[in-house]
């Protein structure tokens, strides 16, 4: 099923959002307007807000205003999150086009990346629901911290499964579960209900990020918008390498330990992609994304039935069958 089907309950309000993200990003600062414009352009899939709404529900709810305005803080502060990213990465492109560091500077990129933030948290305080910036001052910090704990951990090739799940499940999770936790906030449910769609957003941005980071093994440039092998020429280890590494008993781990050793190319890329395959690292990253996927549809079964409901069910596997 394609996304906007799936998105159909809340296209209206991610219209919305759209509007509400040029209002903010407007300024007299001509390169603060030229670089918002640029981001605008080049949006990506809003999965962030479409929880946010998602997790709201019906249009007739009060609190619809703080929702959208919630939706529109996450997605600045996942853009700012990509900004910096970029920077650290020395990345050239992002989504199929040039980076802001790349067409600007890595100065602009940064300072950019801190006014999104700034003005992310001052949408947040003027909603004046206080757990719901709580929450999401939460989730930023998480970020922060799993992104630390990545750049820690670069060229480790002896990462463990369980150090990986922790960088992104507060690298890239966190902001995927409180975006499902600000929909409920904003509706007034009671904390249960609230935990409920937070564990549902973990699960469900822990499984994204497996699959991302598979891709970047096995997918295609055409369909990803980017070059594969990104993550091994930045010495991040992922799950396929991890398990890839582990599973191996012969001479081949110390040949690959080698290759990173002596300084990773692109042209050993083709080399370990077959030697993750053969050892079983995609398959089991791929039945590891699956588990969560199921995971989080188990924490969703016992909502009442509605078509917001029906549309984080096809999300999960929208996210796992994806190939960009």
């Amino acid at each position: 099923m394609e996304l906007d089907s799936i998105l159909s309950p809340v296209k209206s309000d991610l219209d919305k959002v759209e509007q509400k993200l040029e209002e903010y990003l407007y300024s007299d600062s001509p390169l603060i307007y030229q670089v918002a414009q640029y981001l605008l352009e080049r949006k990506g899939k809003r999965l962030r807000p479409a929880l946010v709404l998602l997790s709201f529900g019906g249009s007739n709810n009060s609190g619809k205003d703080q929702a959208l305005d919630a939706a529109v803080a996450i997605e600045l502060i996942h853009t700012a999150t990509l900004l910096h990213d970029d920077v650290i990465d020395q990345s050239t492109t992002r989504r199929g086009k040039t980076s802001i560091n790349y067409r600007w500077s890595n100065l602009v990129s940064v300072l950019m990346g801190d006014y999104l933030l700034a003005k992310a948290f001052k949408i947040l305080v003027q909603t004046k629901i206080t757990p719901l910036l709580n929450a999401i001052s939460r989730a930023t910090e998480r970020v922060s911290i799993g992104e630390l704990l990545q750049i820690q951990e670069r060229g480790n090739h002896n990462l463990s499964e369980d150090v990986y799940l922790q960088i992104i499940s507060d690298k890239t999770a966190s902001l995927f579960s409180v975006a499902c936790q600000s929909g409920a906030i904003a509706r007034g449910e009671e904390e249960k209900v609230q935990k409920i769609y937070q564990r549902f957003g973990e699960d469900f941005g822990t499984s994204f990020q497996i699959i991302d980071d598979l891709l970047d093994l096995i997918g295609e440039k055409e369909k990803t918008g980017k070059e594969l092998g990104n993550d091994l020429q930045e010495g991040k280890i992922t799950l396929p390498l991890i398990y890839a590494l582990a599973s191996s008993e012969d001479g081949t781990r110390e040949k690959i330990l080698k290759i990173f050793e002596e300084g990773y190319i692109p042209e050993y890329f083709t080399e370990i992609r077959a030697f993750v395959e053969k050892e079983g690292g995609v398959e089991y990253s791929r039945r590891r994304a699956f588990d969560f996927g199921r995971s989080a549809l188990e924490v969703i079964s016992g909502l009442k039935a509605s078509e917001y409901k029906d549309s984080l069910t096809q999300l999960v596997d929208f996210i796992l069958t994806r190939e960009k």
